[in-house]
């Protein structure tokens, strides 16, 4: 059952680190505004856009704080970056506008944004040094692993507690896990697992920078740090076996030569002397290419982060909702997120750039859509295009939707990494 998607671990109290304490003894959880001005402190971001030329210059400064070698770096613990953090959607009414879709739940892009404020956060107190105010590192997401959904509905009268703590630890990178629940009727449950991947950089983003190793507590969470390194060993994997790489496998080539037989118009030159041209659509079926749905984002200052580049979150939100749209639009329904996975940050995008996202259907089975979207930034001085991002998103609709058919060879490899990531998504849940 998809409720067995979200195992929350159970951590005591005393676990709860918070940024901020209550007058009255007991801490009183930080919101999402407390977590992005932490972030803004800790690499002293500048305010006013016009400023960040200066804040940069200034960060260069920190270079000399960097460790040489991990070993300098003292070791952490899963509860040393451990934290909890309120969305008070149903305590702060005024808060609510923000997250509300038409459909009278939360914005589910809006959650893409918080976890990945929060992943920073979570990774920039693992590295945390008590003598320095400011980090010299400049952590980034590299990668969302996966997001995994067991509430089709996240209501935006209820108050959210995220969670989350470092569970595994490279020589530059950091995993992080987190956890969303809601309240109802005095219980936070389960709402979504996600993992992310950040990496740590040295104070200008230029290059990989050390950080503090992981010393798993206890067999829980020796498991915890063990499934983080099996999940970079897939992420390889996954990456080495790409239809970009490799050829499909016998089992998809029979996938693929089986669409191709199924639309041949065999009626145009009499049965057997098909001109494999001649291609028809199968009944309750769609071409690939009828699919798409597409976007532009001018990069305003308003959507920078801490290092004065394009918000990670602001790309996933605007990503999410143009693959919303287009399994809407492809369902004739309204369709219900069930996973985030394998969403590679290749490339910063600047302040000032034309962002095109291009969103498609690339596999359905049943009532499922699996959606693509490609995100690129065109600079405009020197006319290129350069890919900044792929993102997979997996959708059910409430009704069964029509099959989605491939038309070409590159559609057609579409279509099999689309069925891979339906297929690892299916087994996860």
């Amino acid at each position: 059952s998809a409720s067995r998607l979200c195992i929350m671990r159970k951590l005591p109290n005393v676990l709860a680190r918070t940024l901020t304490s209550g007058t009255g003894g007991s801490p009183v959880l930080p919101d999402m505004s407390e977590v992005r001005n932490k972030l803004r402190d800790i690499v002293g971001a500048s305010v006013n856009w016009s400023d960040h030329v200066q804040a940069m210059q200034e960060r260069k400064a920190l270079h000399t704080l960097l460790a040489k070698r991990q070993e300098d770096l003292p070791a952490r613990r899963m509860k040393d970056s451990y934290l909890e953090v309120i969305l008070p959607l149903g305590s702060q009414p005024e808060i609510r506008e923000k997250y509300l879709n038409v459909h009278n739940s939360v914005r589910f892009g809006r959650i893409l944004e918080d976890l990945d404020s929060l992943g920073v956060l979570i990774c920039y107190t693992h590295t945390k040094q008590e003598m320095q105010p400011k980090s010299p590192l400049s952590i980034v997401t590299a990668l969302v692993d996966k997001i995994n959904l067991c509430k089709k509905i996240i209501y935006p009268d209820c108050d959210i507690k995220f969670t989350g703590n470092v569970s595994w630890v490279g020589k530059t990178s950091m995993e992080v896990k987190m956890h969303m629940l809601q309240l109802h009727d005095g219980d936070y449950s389960p709402v979504l697992d996600a993992t992310f991947v950040m990496v740590a950089r040295d104070p200008e983003n230029k290059r990989p920078a050390f950080v503090n190793p992981l010393i798993p507590e206890g067999p829980e969470e020796e498991e915890i740090f063990k499934q983080g390194e099996l999940n970079k060993g897939r992420r390889i994997d996954f990456s080495t076996a790409s239809l970009l790489k490799m050829a499909p496998t016998a089992e998809e080539r029979k996938v693929i030569h089986d669409i191709f037989l199924n639309t041949l118009d065999t009626r145009q030159e009499g049965e057997g002397t098909s001109s494999f041209r001649s291609r028809k659509l199968p009944p309750n079926s769609v071409w690939m290419e009828d699919t798409k749905l597409k976007g532009l984002q001018i990069c305003h200052p308003q959507e920078r982060n801490i290092f004065n580049r394009i918000f990670g979150g602001f790309l996933m939100r605007k990503a999410f909702e143009l693959g919303w749209a287009t399994a809407c639009s492809y369902g004739g329904s309204r369709p219900f997120i069930v996973s985030v996975d394998d969403i590679m940050f290749q490339k910063p995008v600047e302040i000032g750039s034309l962002l095109l996202l291009s969103a498609q259907v690339c596999y359905t089975e049943k009532n499922y859509i699996q959606i693509r979207v490609h995100s690129e930034v065109y600079d405009a001085n020197t006319r290129e295009h350069h890919t900044t991002n792929i993102f997979h998103f997996t959708f059910m609709s409430e009704n069964e939707v029509p099959r989605v058919v491939p038309n070409t060879y590159g559609e057609s490899m579409l279509y099999l990494d689309g069925k891979r990531h339906f297929t690892a998504v299916m087994t996860e849940i």
